[in-house]
């Protein structure tokens, strides 16, 4: 694995919110050697199962991520480390690494992959590239998206559309400037929910507004 490729980063914080509904969580991480930020957006079981292990709490009976590392462990296996590796349509998909090449990566959600990997004590990373785009980078103390804004090269309309396009290029841009203003309020606020779901409305917008 190429270093330069992937983050290591820690999980710093797990909550909810009233802008969320009672079976969702923010689980946000962290990169070690940085200040961006990466919030997702997980599930109430997914974010049970976290919390346990981060607070050392032993349930009576195994739940099921404890099934399955005693499923793997009984097998001779460990895992060795899990990616974030790859972002779609606002959906993150993780890849689970185990400590024998006999085995292939195995595809998993992050919310389980990250259970497991505490399990195993397993180091944690995120693509360099999902980072860049998506991650909150502090500055002048506000988060805000580390992606950089560039200019996009376009053809000069025909003149009877030019009224229009431009009508709603200056709806989209009002748009996007009132929910980057919520995006940094809410992670001002630590509202990590808010600010994931604002953050991927404000990536849809900004695609749709380039096509």
């Amino acid at each position: 694995m190429d270093n330069k490729d992937f983050i290591l980063v820690d999980i710093v914080g797990l909550s909810t919110s009233p802008h969320m509904n009672g079976n969702s969580f923010a689980l946000l991480l962290k990169e070690i050697e940085g200040n961006r930020k990466l919030p997702i957006i997980i599930g109430h079981y997914e974010a049970q199962a976290i919390a346990f292990e981060l607070e050392g709490i032993k349930p009576q009976r195994p739940l099921t991520h404890d099934l399955a590392r005693d499923i793997i462990e009984s097998l001779g296996y460990k895992i060795e480390r899990i990616i974030i590796n790859e972002l779609k349509d606002s959906t993150f998909y993780a890849k689970i690494k185990f400590d024998s090449l006999e085995i292939d990566d195995i595809d998993a959600r992050p919310s389980d992959a990250i259970a497991l990997a505490l399990k195993f004590s397993a180091p944690i990373y995120v693509a360099s590239e999902i980072m860049d785009e998506v991650g909150l980078q502090a500055t002048n103390n506000i988060y805000e998206s580390e992606e950089n804004e560039t200019a996009k090269e376009t053809e000069v309309p025909n003149k009877e559309n030019f009224e229009d396009e431009e009508s709603e290029h200056h709806v989209t841009e009002s748009k996007l400037e009132k929910l980057k203003q919520e995006l940094d309020e809410a992670v001002k606020n630590e509202d990590y929910e808010k600010a994931a779901q604002l953050r991927d409305e404000i990536k849809k917008l900004e695609i749709s507004n380039f096509n």
